[in-house]
């Protein structure tokens, strides 16, 4: 029994050491495929362009999906058609692992307090911490908005509610369409205002 007992053990710190070296080693591999990415997302994706995406500490689920639906054809932007054309599913993979294990840094953008206070609350009234989670941080295939750029925010926030953007299964045009365009701006500046 005590040999049975070491045996699993022995067995169990194997797998998770190997674990552990491979996805080191597709964080490594994605830091080589982003490099192309850096122009617009920036530096390990702490974009300081504020109409693209912070990718730093999303979900690499969710960075992982958004790809492959650059890549399908299910979401619609012409600046991503040339970088996502030609990745594999390795690719995807690695490039989703790298910029989950970045830090995220606050945009720079100054947030109006009292937009601020009026986005919490309707982040609160339409239960966005559901789906996001308690910190608006993310959780596997639902994106972290926490910290995310104003301007990306509210175009993503109005291409949902006019069924631009439609790769997320409904979710997020139902709750979109209950927005008023004040509405979009204040939680704009609540995430923002979140790290």
């Amino acid at each position: 029994m005590k040999m049975h007992f070491r045996s699993t053990c022995v067995l169990a710190i194997l797998v998770a050491s190997f674990a552990a070296s491979a996805q080191a080693q597709d964080i490594e591999a994605g830091r080589k495929k982003a490099e192309a990415c850096f122009a617009c997302h920036g530096v390990n994706g702490n974009s300081t362009v504020p109409q693209f995406p912070i990718l730093a500490g999303q979900t690499a689920r969710y960075l992982y999906l958004q790809l492959k639906d650059f890549k399908e054809g299910r979401r619609a932007e012409p600046t991503m058609d040339p970088f996502v054309k030609n990745l594999s599913r390795e690719d995807m993979f690695d490039l989703a692992a790298f910029f989950a294990a970045q830090t995220p840094r606050s945009p720079d953008f100054k947030t109006d307090p009292a937009k601020v206070a009026r986005g919490q609350k309707k982040a609160e009234e339409t239960l966005c911490t559901m789906c996001h989670l308690g910190g608006l941080k993310g959780q596997n295939e639902i994106p972290r908005v926490a910290g995310q750029h104003y301007a990306y925010v509210v175009k993503q926030l109005q291409d949902f509610k006019h069924m631009r953007r439609t790769n997320d299964a409904g979710n997020m045009t139902s709750v979109s369409k209950t927005l008023s365009d004040q509405d979009i701006d204040d939680l704009g500046h609540y995430l923002a205002a979140l790290q």
